[in-house]
């Protein structure tokens, strides 16, 4: 960075006073006072956003990874599932062509 000694300081303090003269020179060091300010808090906004959207961008990331993870665990636990409930649908349609059979038979049924 910039790299500014007490005689560089001293030398443009006396330029300045021989310049802008002792009537002036608080007023224009007040004015470059308040200038540096305004830039050291647009630069510290700046910066603080950008240190905001690398968080949240990290967060986006982090939380991708995980939905990846999560649906890789999810796989097996769905195909078991879907294979179990293939198995009682199987069993459920045997179930009912076994009662519709027994319901088809003469003695189910009854004559009034």
């Amino acid at each position: 960075m910039v790299d500014i000694g007490f005689t560089e300081l001293l030398t443009v303090g006396v330029v300045a006073l021989l310049v802008l003269g002792p009537d002036r020179l608080p007023v224009a060091a007040r004015t470059c006072g308040l200038w540096l300010g305004k830039i050291k808090r647009s630069l510290g906004a700046i910066q603080s956003e950008i240190k905001e959207e690398l968080r949240v961008e990290e967060l986006k990331q982090a939380a991708a990874r995980k939905r990846s993870q999560l649906e890789q665990e999810y796989e097996p636990v769905k195909r078991s599932f879907g294979s179990m409930s293939a198995n009682a649908q199987t069993t459920s349609a045997t179930t009912d062509t076994a009662a519709d059979t027994r319901s088809a038979t003469p003695e189910a049924q009854e004559t009034p």
